[in-house]
C-alpha cells in the first residue's frame, strides 16, 4: 500500500517572510509571542514582531549580508534567535542553525563546509569555538556593545517597509531558506538544503491533520537548531497566527508552562518519560491513600485509552488528572511527540491524565513533518496519517519513501549523497522500514541496523531496545548480533534513578563507575532484563550483555545533538567490551 498522490498545483507557494508579513497583516494586534522578562513574561504582537524583524534584517544588512550568503547561529532557544531568523528569511540570507551543544570541532567543520561569512553566537562560550577562523567574522547574539540585538536597536538601522517589502518580493520560493545539518549517527553531518516553500508549503498543508489557529498558544523549548522546533514550533505558529511562549530555560520548564498557559507543546519521548517518572516518584511520597486514588486512576484512564469499559475514569480524573493538568498550565490540547520513537505505555499514560499525546515522523531531509496523529484519530502507537499531498509509499522492502514539495533540494556540495538519498522519480529513501495500519504508518527499524543472527534470523534491534528502556533502571540499550548466535547488548543503567534510590535507604550513592560495578545494580538489571526477554521470541532475546560504567551524552560523542545513540560510534568505542559478549 501507498499514499500516493499527484502533486496538487493551485497552492500558492510563498517565502518565509512573505509569509510573516502576511501574518502581520492578518493579525495585527494578537500577541505573536511571550518572552521571558524578568519574573513574568513580556508580550509581543504580531506589528511589534514585524518592526523587530526589520530593525534584526537592518542590523544583518549592515553586517555586510547580502541575498544568498550564508551565516550561521549557534545559540541556546530565546526569541532573539528567532528574530535573526526571521531578518534572514526577509533578506534571503541562508540561516544555518548549529547546535549549542556541539564541540568546537564540529561547530568550524559546519562552518566551513556551509561557507559562512559570520557566526553569530549566543554567548563568549559559543563564539570561542569558532572565534579566529579564518574569513569568519564572530558577533554575539545578545548583551554586549556590537551585538546583534544592540545594533538592532541602534537609530536608523531599521528596513524602513518599503525596503522590507522589496527584499521579501525578491525572494523566490525556490530558494534555499536553510541549510539543516543531519545528526550524522554513521558519519560527518550533511547539510539538508530547505527551500522557502518547503516550510510555507507544509505549513499550509498541515491544517488537515494539526487543526492550530489563532487561538492556540506553543510553549517554545526544543533546541531550535533542530528542524522539529524551527518548523512545528516557529514557522508553524506564526504561519497561523497562534502564539509562541519561550521558557526561560529547562531548569524553569515547570513554572514556565504554569505562566505561559500552552495549549500545544512539541516535545521529545525522553521528556515524556522523565516527567512521567517525576510524577510517580512523587506518588510514591503521598500517603497509602493518594496512591491507591493515583493507580485506580491510572488503571481507568489507561482502560478508557484503550477504548475499554472505565466507569469510574470521569470521576478519579476530577480528582487526580485535573491536579496534573494544573501542573501544564491547565489548557493543554495535545502534546506532539517526534524526534525519537514514543514508548507506547508514556503515551497512555499521559492519555489517562487526559494530556493527548499525538505522535508523528519526519527527517530533517522532509522537513520535519511527513506523518501525524490526528486528535481525533490518534492511534499513538502509530506515527500517524500522511500530511495532505505528502507522497509516502513503501519499498519492496519495506523502506518508507517520501515524495512531494517538503523533501529537501539535496545535500550541500554532496552530489553523490544527494542522488543516493532521492532516486530519479524524485523518491527520498528514509532509511527507515514502516508498515501500514490500515492509513496509520509504523515506523519497525531502521534499514541498516536488521541484524542476521548466525542462523540466518533477521533481528530488528530497534523495537528490543525500547522494550528494554521500559525498564525505568536503564536509560539506553544498544543491541548488536550480526553472525552472531544471539542478541547482545550495551545497556547504560539510569545512574541518576538506581543512586535516588541507593539515597533513600540512607546510604552513600557511589559514583556511575563504581555504581555499574555493585552486585545489586547487577542483579537489578539482569532482572529487568529477564522481564524483557520473558515477553520475546527466542531469537529475540537478549541473553549476553555488558554495563557501561557512564552515561552516553553528545560530548562524549555516543550521542547525536537530537539525542540518538550513534550506534557506530558506541561500536568503536566499547569494540572490547563488545568482542567479549560476542564469544
Amino acid at each position: 500500500m501507498s499514499t500516493v498522490q499527484e502533486p496538487v498545483t493551485n497552492v500558492e507557494l510563498l517565502s518565509m517572510g512573505a509569509m510573516l508579513r502576511k501574518s502581520i497583516q492578518r493579525w495585527p494586534e494578537r500577541v505573536a509571542m511571550r518572552v521571558p522578562e524578568g519574573s513574568d513574561f513580556r508580550s509581543i504582537t504580531y506589528t511589534q514582531l514585524g518592526e523587530l524583524v526589520r530593525q534584526y534584517a537592518g542590523a544583518l544588512k549592515s553586517l555586510g549580508l547580502a541575498k544568498g550568503d550564508r551565516i550561521c547561529l549557534q545559540s541556546d532557544n530565546c526569541y532573539e534567535w528567532a528574530l535573526t531568523d526571521w531578518g534572514c528569511q526577509s533578506l534571503g540570507v541562508i540561516l544555518v542553525p548549529i547546535y549549542p551543544t556541539l564541540p568546537a570541532d564540529q561547530a568550524q567543520y559546519i562552518v566551513r563546509d556551509c561557507g559562512a561569512k559570520i557566526v553569530i553566537a549566543g554567548n563568549t562560550d559559543q563564539s570561542a569555538k569558532t572565534k579566529g577562523m579564518a574569513g569568519v567574522q564572530t558577533t554575539l547574539l545578545r548583551g554586549a556593545e556590537g551585538s546583534l540585538d544592540e545594533i538592532s536597536k541602534r537609530p536608523g538601522i531599521e528596513l524602513s517597509l518599503e525596503d522590507w517589502n522589496a527584499h521579501i518580493d525578491a525572494v523566490d520560493p525556490e530558494e534555499v531558506a536553510t541549510f539543516i545539518y543531519t545528526s550524522g549517527t554513521t558519519g560527518q553531518p550533511k547539510g539538508a538544503m530547505l527551500p522557502h516553500r518547503a516550510i510555507t508549503w507544509l505549513c499550509s498543508e498541515i491544517k488537515e491533520c494539526l487543526p492550530i489557529d489563532e487561538n492556540d498558544t506553543f510553549l517554545c523549548f526544543l533546541p531550535m537548531s533542530h528542524v522539529f522546533e524551527r518548523f512545528a514550533g516557529q514557522a508553524l505558529p506564526i504561519s497561523k497566527g497562534a502564539c509562541i511562549g519561550y521558557a526561560k530555560n529547562l531548569a524553569s520548564l515547570a513554572s514556565d508552562m504554569v505562566k505561559v498557559k500552552p495549549t500545544i507543546v512539541l516535545c521529545v519521548p525522553r521528556f515524556l518519560e522523565a516527567t512521567r517518572e517525576k510524577i510517580l516518584d512523587g506518588v510514591k511520597k503521598q500517603s497509602g491513600l493518594k496512591q491507591k486514588l493515583f493507580n485506580l486512576a491510572l488503571s481507568q484512564g489507561v482502560t478508557r485509552a484503550r477504548g475499554g469499559f472505565a466507569p469510574v475514569a470521569g470521576v478519579l480524573d476530577k480528582v487526580v488528572g485535573s491536579k496534573i493538568r494544573e501542573k501544564t498550565g491547565g489548557r493543554i490540547r495535545f502534546f506532539v511527540s517526534g524526534g525519537a520513537a514514543l514508548p507506547q505505555h508514556v503515551a497512555e499514560f499521559y492519555m489517562a491524565m487526559g494530556l493527548n499525546v499525538l505522535q508523528g515522523y519526519g527527517l530533517t531531509e522532509t522537513t520535519a513533518a511527513t506523518c501525524v496523529n490526528h486528535p481525533d484519530d490518534n492511534k499513538y502507537w502509530t506515527v500517524g496519517m500522511p500530511i495532505k499531498d505528502v507522497q509516502v509509499k513503501l519499498a519492496e522492502d519495506g523502506e518508507i519513501l517520501v515524495r512531494g514539495r517538503s523533501v529537501m533540494l539535496g545535500y550541500y556540495n554532496l552530489p553523490e549523497e544527494t542522488a543516493a538519498a532521492i532516486d530519479s522519480d524524485g523518491w527520498f529513501h528514509t532509511g527507515d522500514i514502516g508498515a501500514w495500519e490500515g492509513k496509520h504508518l509504523k515506523i519497525t527499524d531502521r534499514k541498516k541496523d536488521i541484524l542476521v543472527l548466525a542462523n540466518g534470523k533477521n533481528v530488528a534491534p530497534q523495537p528490543i531496545e525500547n522494550k528494554i528502556k521500559e525498564s525505568a533502571y536503564i536509560a539506553e540499550a544498544v543491541v548488536f548480533g550480526d553472525g552472531s548466535e544471539c542478541c547482545y547488548a550495551l545497556i547504560v543503567p539510569n545512574f541518576e534513578k538506581i543512586k535516588a534510590e541507593i539515597e533513600s535507604k540512607g546510604m552513600q550513592a557511589p559514583s556511575e563507575h563504581q555504581m555499574a560495578e555493585l552486585d545489586a545494580v547487577k542483579k537489578l538489571i539482569k532482572d529487568e532484563m529477564e522481564k524483557v526477554n520473558k515477553d520475546s521470541a527466542d531469537f529475540e532475546r537478549v541473553k549476553k550483555w555488558v554495563l557501561v560504567d557512564a552515561s552516553f551524552s553528545v560530548e562524549s560523542g555516543e550521542l547525536t545533538p537530537s539525542l540518538k545513540v550513534k550506534r557506530k560510534v558506541v561500536a568503536e568505542k566499547f569494540a572490547k567490551e563488545l568482542e567479549s559478549l560476542r564469544r
